[in-house]
């Protein structure tokens, strides 16, 4: 009886800001008001900004928590790193709506989608490659894990930060294992045992995604060059990718994609959390399972191959509005397919819902140029 399932929270404590870092909860608050404004006019989500003078883990995931009555859902944005990690668990586990960060969650789905895409044109398949991360923060970690769900060896992978690559013998990230994920990470990738940089990470592998400090030369030819043949680079840094994209493609690389709009291939959460979290309030889930965030980055996928799978473009662009639609019933599916829904409805029925979000005006958006005429299929 009220708007709660169309309403969703968007919370930072403004620590780690996407080019501008630890900024504060003031200097935040524009960047969160962007955000909802991407939530209403591409899933049709009221999201409302909230910025929290609350540094401490506990007395974050406290206030989130008191604000749950209120809200059908809670996306975390901004976040610090190890502290996002533990906060991300500690609020999924306590609270009885979805719980989403963004900067790991969703990057993880995008970049899914991109690599599916890509992996199509080279001809070769997840269970068989070798994948290499530069940058272990937030939004790799959550790639990391989302890959090894979706099926790859995580043997296969390698990561490394600015000291090198994750292994066992990294004990900065053993003295944190209790707070950080790159310690099982240390533990289980690497199956070669590689050690060294840059250079040594990317000897041989047909994926290399990046999201790290900011280029131009994070990333340089010879690394790209150490790749296998037809390598697939993501340079995911903003806003200046770790390496400028005719570099990577002169440099050998097949498929290049980055986080900005003026280069193909843009990989951007935009694409992702308006859909997941339109589908994830129209089923009413408690959560978002990463079996979930793979549903939706297999519609995501899906969505290129209507207009055309090339090596510029794996991924719609935000002028596609049918990707929301898209992406909303394959994460409510899902969600209703794995026992997480507190509604169970048809296909259907779930298209009509979403129909009436994004199309019909049932979320004020009929007469958004992003969704006017839009014929989302059945």
């Amino acid at each position: 009886m009220t708007g709660r399932n169309n309403t969703i929270a968007i919370i930072s404590d403004g620590t780690r800001v996407l080019g501008l870092g630890d900024i504060g909860p003031l200097a935040a608050l524009p960047v969160m008001e962007g955000k909802a404004l991407l939530f209403k006019l591409l899933g049709g989500v009221d999201a409302f900004p909230l910025v929290l003078d609350a540094r401490d883990p506990d007395r974050f995931c406290d206030v989130v928590a008191a604000l749950e009555p209120s809200f059908g859902g809670i996306n975390l944005e901004d976040i610090a790193q190890p502290k996002c990690f533990g906060i991300l668990e500690t609020l999924r586990a306590r609270l009885s709506i979805p719980v989403w960060h963004d900067d790991q969650q969703g990057t993880a789905t995008v970049v899914l989608a991109a690599v599916l895409n890509a992996l199509t044109l080279t001809g070769k398949t997840l269970d068989r490659v070798r994948i290499t991360l530069i940058g272990a923060g937030a939004a790799n970690m959550a790639v990391y894990r989302l890959l090894k769900v979706a099926g790859v060896d995580p043997g296969a992978i390698v990561v490394c930060d600015e000291r090198g690559i994750l292994q066992p013998g990294r004990e900065d990230w053993a003295a944190l294992a209790e707070v950080a994920p790159q310690w099982t990470v240390c533990l289980e990738s690497n199956a070669e045992g590689r050690r060294g940089g840059v250079l040594e990470a990317c000897q041989g592998a047909d994926v290399l995604i990046a999201f790290s400090r900011p280029g131009p030369g994070t990333l340089r030819a010879e690394h790209i060059a150490a790749m296998a043949p037809g390598g697939i680079v993501i340079a995911g840094a903003n806003p200046v990718p770790e390496i400028w994209p005719e570099e990577a493609r002169a440099a050998g690389a097949r498929i290049v994609g980055t986080g900005r709009s003026d280069f193909p291939n843009q990989v951007n959460n935009a694409l992702a959390f308006p859909g997941i979290f339109r589908g994830v309030l129209d089923v009413r889930a408690r959560t978002i399972s990463d079996t979930m965030a793979i549903a939706a980055a297999q519609a995501l996928a899906a969505c290129v191959h209507r207009r055309g799978l090339r090596e510029d473009h794996i991924l719609p662009t935000l002028d596609e509005p049918e990707t929301a639609a898209e992406v909303a019933i394959a994460t409510g599916l899902a969600a209703m397919a794995e026992g997480l829904a507190r509604l169970t409805l048809s296909e259907a029925e779930l298209r009509a819902r979403v129909r009436v979000a994004l199309v019909e005006g049932g979320a004020g958006l009929g007469a958004s140029p992003l969704t006017d005429g839009v014929t989302i299929p059945g």
